[in-house]
């Protein structure tokens, strides 16, 4: 039993442990400067930083970065336009409201 649950949090630990670009930069990225800097890459239309913004942390850790920094943009633009997450949510999709 332990050690199956010693195994999921190392694969957790891994999953949210940053990886070093070797020869590149001496400085680490956490998963949040990682996930702001690949959005702003995916939305400037640069593929150059996005590849770097990708390699600063593992893919697991790069998607809840982003899936962070949605859930919190969303968010301020609710409280912004005093509107449900739910309904700028829907909006910044283009869908129609439910």
């Amino acid at each position: 039993m332990w050690g199956r649950i010693r195994k999921s949090g190392a694969r957790v630990v891994n999953a949210l442990r940053i990886e070093e670009d070797a020869g590149r930069e001496a400085r680490t990225h956490n998963l949040f400067e990682a996930a702001a800097a690949y959005v702003s890459a995916c939305a400037e239309d640069d593929q150059d930083r996005i590849e770097e913004a990708s390699g600063w942390v593992s893919p697991e850790a790069l998607s809840f970065g982003v899936n962070e920094l949605a859930c919190r943009a969303v968010i301020a633009l609710a409280r912004e336009r005093d509107e449900s997450p739910r309904t700028v949510a829907r909006a910044l999709l283009g869908l129609p409201t439910a």
